[in-house]
């Protein structure tokens, strides 16, 4: 078991190499926390390593292999547990031609690995007294996009699926947080091709908002205002107009 004192928190985020992940790292490391930071590609965790070597350990994690739940299970037992679990790995492409690995790819990561490592932590923490699972999904869950099916599609299921857990948490009485994060266009690998995108925000301003629903216990949180107001407009589109948009 990693050394701790008797009041450190512990945190682990899951895809942590890179983009928000990273940043909130940063944050939690500035706060005080013991945090495990995971990816799969290890090598670029070393650097949020060596902002505070004892107290960030780093892990090897692909979701998408079988055994990534059994591998989360061990890190947060060495960890000594863990009061809050953020799940931050994700991969999205916009794919207009519907091309049929993209869209399986995506499926993988962000609906099959999200649902094992998500509910290996929640099994956890009904069992070990709780705790606070944080979800960073995106706004594109809102409405189905054309120009990227399967990303507004595992999003959505993102969205749902946290608030399936929220209903099955009251009704097992079980002192378990969860927030769903929902962030518009932020300026990270994953918006690294051509196309230009609006009102792109910067990934350590997204993650200091987060960090701050977190704080506040928020269950849903879109970041940032411009995007709280542009989704419940996208809400209000009825279907046979929505479908003849060019986005």
């Amino acid at each position: 078991m990693i050394a701790e004192t008797p009041s450190m928190r512990r945190a682990i985020i899951v895809g942590a190499s890179s983009g928000i992940g990273w940043e909130l790292a940063r944050v939690l490391i500035r706060e005080g926390w013991m945090v495990g930071v995971a990816a799969r590609r290890a090598n670029l965790l070393q650097q949020l390593v060596a902002l505070c070597p004892q107290r960030v350990h780093p892990l090897q994690l692909d979701v998408i292999q079988e055994d990534a739940p059994q591998r989360l299970s061990r890190f947060i037992e060495k960890m000594g547990g863990i009061d809050l679990y953020v799940y931050s790995s994700g991969i999205g492409k916009q794919n207009r031609l519907l091309d049929t690995d993209i869209e399986a790819g995506t499926a993988r990561t962000n609906a099959v690995g999200f649902i094992a490592l998500v509910s290996t932590v929640f099994n956890y923490m009904a069992n070990h007294g709780g705790g606070h699972i944080a979800v960073i999904s995106s706004i594109a869950g809102t409405k189905g996009l054309g120009a990227a099916p399967a990303y507004s599609a595992t999003k959505a299921l993102q969205n749902t699926y946290m608030q399936a857990l929220e209903q099955l948490i009251r009704a097992r009485k079980l002192k378990i947080r969860l927030t769903d994060l929902r962030p518009g266009f932020v300026d990270t690998a994953i918006l690294s091709d051509e196309h230009r995108y609006p009102m792109l925000m910067r990934p350590d301003m997204v993650a200091e908002k987060m960090w701050q629903a977190i704080r506040k216990h928020r269950h849903v949180c879109v970041i940032d205002g411009r995007w709280r107001l542009l989704t419940a407009l996208w809400r209000l589109i009825p279907n046979g107009i929505w479908r003849r948009l060019p986005l």
